[in-house]
């Protein structure tokens, strides 16, 4: 360990690890890519773990959440407790008789409390063409056997931060005895306050000076003080504002994140050879390494896998991933007898700026407004009048009347959009919880490389008072931000401001239009954003100019770097995903990916497609009413699809086919989950359960 640090220290100066994979070097070598130092972390499994932060399995599924003795100033181990504890909690459903404690959770297959014991090793990294840094984390639990080497991926869902796959890949691998390798894949909460000039550093404490932070906007003083005096107390945010595309190179952040594994491991568990040097004795060769996570991060996993030419990667296991599937419209979707989708493959930007301009007035369709959970709690019907409203006066929905508009909207996203009619009921909480207007923002800006001073759309990120101004985002609020924020706003107080809105800027929420007058969740910003995405005005149809069309000429761009090949060499490899996904429609995701892997790999392919009925894409919710009684946690089939590919390749174990998982939703959230609710994906499924690729056609059974 020493040595480890003192190579930390001295920089990143030795040869790169991928010169090692090409047999040049046998010595161990700090990786190129590192930035700086290495820190390291050892956690007893009693006081503080890898896994819960020495919360444990109760602490974890236990209210409150973990304070600071100093709110203004908390230490990097309370904002490390609080991460975990908040990350975990955000992707998997703690709630009584949801399956924590039964099917899932620390404490299952291990006993006691599920603290697990390790060291803890975390980095910053770039990739060539940019400096903005990536975070990096190896996770060694003091299970890992160095004669059965293994290694799982953990890049974070969603913009999460260097925590955010602990309760998923993390979970799975460190109870393994595992080594489990994270990144933030260049997102995460980089917040970089306007005014202020503070960032966060790598452990998330706050710091106003140029040392080395997560990230800060590329303004000279000069300049961010001239934005400043304009648009005050705004912040930029590390994957909306780096200019960097950070989706364009999750593939390489994954196999970057390897390969600074097998550093670590190498670094603990290699051949010292008594001059200094370390040979390397953990390797690829002799290693089990599957690619994980869920979400972004299964869609990271999955690119890497695609881009892996040194051989790093033996599996891959991932859940509802974001994946934008290179546009082959040569094969058609079908599910059941209903009709031929031919629209597939639309990009996460399309897709979303559709939800985000329709889904507000489609929430108060007959067919969805009081059977949709949460709707009412989260989607103040007036707005959704509102949107209406504004929709129909500027021809994008048709009908006399609140209850024909709405239904107009809902009809445009199925039958428009290839939204499944199963995403419809789940669909308004979501809008109510800003995903998609959130997704849209910070997505445009990333495929444009825009950066916070251009203010796209006129949108920009700040707190927000009780009438909807902006304001100064709480001191206690900012110096918890690395623990709080899920990295894409709004979050942890900083929310998403239409500065152009009637009056004056304003929470986007509550934002009249200047083109309605009228509160209708700042319709002009979001239409905005539609028109980038679909590259003509959304209103018109007409072509964009100047400065419109050259951004949505680079988002377009953006766009086609992120598109996945499909060709996953050959490794097993198993997708799980839930049918009523409302944030990740399938039609556009794993279903079409899967289509492209069978046309490109054909009978050399090893894809395996499990489609979970009554399962969504946030868990979390599950611990709601009117949400638990209908759906089960996709996160207990995300386990499986982990155990199927270890059994695969360990034990040579066959991966059963393609199949819909007929789930049976508990009815009440007073019944708790029980086996008969979540049948285990089926090694021999019946035939009329089987997902088929034949005649050019996608089939999905009903």
């Amino acid at each position: 360990m020493k040595r480890m640090m003192l190579f930390a220290l001295i920089g990143a100066t030795g040869f790169a690890l991928t010169a090692c994979k090409d047999g040049k070097s046998p010595f161990n070598e700090i990786p190129d890519f590192v930035q700086g130092d290495i820190q390291q972390s050892s956690y007893d499994g009693i006081t503080d773990d890898l896994l819960t932060a020495g919360l444990g399995a109760t602490g974890l599924g236990s209210s409150p959440a973990p304070a600071f003795a100093d709110p203004l100033n908390p230490t990097a181990a309370e904002l490390r407790r609080l991460a975990i504890y908040n990350n975990y909690r955000a992707l998997v459903d703690t709630a009584p008789g949801g399956g924590y404690g039964t099917f899932f959770g620390p404490q299952v297959g291990s006993g006691g409390e599920g603290l697990i014991p390790g060291e803890e090793f975390i980095a910053f990294m770039s990739v060539p063409g940019t400096d903005v840094p990536v975070t990096v984390m190896a996770q060694v639990p003091d299970s890992f056997d160095p004669d059965r080497p293994c290694m799982v991926t953990a890049p974070s869902s969603g913009s999460r931060g260097i925590y955010g796959a602990i309760g998923t890949a993390g979970e799975w691998g460190l109870k393994k005895g595992c080594a489990v390798v994270y990144t933030d894949k260049g997102t995460g909460t980089g917040a970089h306050n306007l005014a202020t000039n503070s960032a966060q550093r790598i452990d998330g404490t706050l710091s106003a000076t140029d040392g080395a932070v997560q990230f800060r906007a590329d303004l000279t003083d000069a300049e961010r003080a001239a934005f400043e005096s304009s648009w005050p107390d705004r912040f930029a945010w590390k994957h909306a504002h780096s200019k960097a595309n950070p989706e364009a190179d999750w593939g390489r952040h994954v196999l970057q994140s390897i390969e600074f594994g097998f550093y670590v491991l190498n670094e603990k568990f290699g051949r010292e050879l008594g001059n200094g040097e370390i040979l390397r004795t953990i390797k690829p060769k002799n290693t089990l390494v599957i690619a994980s996570s869920v979400s972004n991060g299964g869609g990271a996993s999955i690119r890497a896998a695609e881009q892996d030419k040194n051989g790093l990667i033996d599996g891959i296991a991932v859940s509802e991933p974001n994946v934008n599937p290179a546009v082959d419209r040569s094969f058609t979707i079908r599910q059941g007898e209903g009709p031929v989708i031919t629209e597939h493959s639309r990009s996460l930007l399309d897709y979303t700026t559709a939800l985000a301009v329709y889904q507000g007035c489609a929430n108060q369709a007959p067919a969805i407004r009081d059977t949709a959970p949460l709707n009412a709690a989260f989607n103040p019907p007036v707005i959704g009048e509102n949107i209406c409203n504004s929709l129909a006066n500027k021809g994008l929905v048709t009908g006399a009347t609140l209850d024909d508009r709405a239904t107009d909207a809902l009809r445009i996203l199925n039958e428009g959009f290839g939204v499944q009619p199963e995403q419809n009921l789940l669909a308004p909480v979501h809008f109510g919880l800003a995903v998609a207007q959130s997704i849209s923002l910070t997505y445009a800006n990333a495929y444009g490389r825009a950066g916070v001073e251009d203010r796209v759309c006129d949108l920009s990120l700040a707190a927000t008072d009780s009438a909807w101004a902006v304001t100064q985002l709480a001191p206690a609020a900012e110096a918890a931000l690395f623990a709080t924020s899920n990295g894409i706003p709004p979050s942890a107080g900083v929310n998403i401001v239409y500065d152009s809105a009637e009056g004056q800027p304003t929470n986007l929420a509550a934002s009249a239009s200047p083109s309605s007058s009228q509160p209708d969740y700042g319709l002009d910003a979001l239409l905005c954003l539609r028109s980038l995405a679909q590259g003509s005005d959304a209103v018109t149809g007409a072509a964009l100019t100047g400065p419109q069309a050259e951004l949505a000429s680079v988002i377009a761009e953006g766009i086609a770097e992120v598109r996945a090949t499909g060709d996953l060499q050959g490794k097993p490899a198993v997708f799980v995903t839930g049918r009523a996904d409302a944030i990740l429609p399938i039609n556009h995701t794993s279903r079409p990916y899967f289509g492209l892997n069978q046309r490109v790999e054909g009978s050399k392919g090893n894809l395996r497609y499990y489609e979970i009925l009554n399962a969504h894409h946030l868990d979390v919710l599950n611990g709601f009413p009117g949400v638990a009684d209908r759906y089960v946690p996709l996160h207990h089939y995300y386990f499986q699809a982990l155990d199927l590919v270890w059994a695969n390749l360990t034990e040579k174990q066959p991966l059963p086919p393609s199949q819909v998982v007929r789930t049976v939703p508990r009815g009440a959230i007073t019944t708790p989950l029980a086996e008969v609710n979540l049948p285990a994906i089926n090694p021999a499924p019946d035939q009329g359960d089987r997902i088929v690729f034949a005649d050019n056609q996608l089939r999905i059974p009903e």
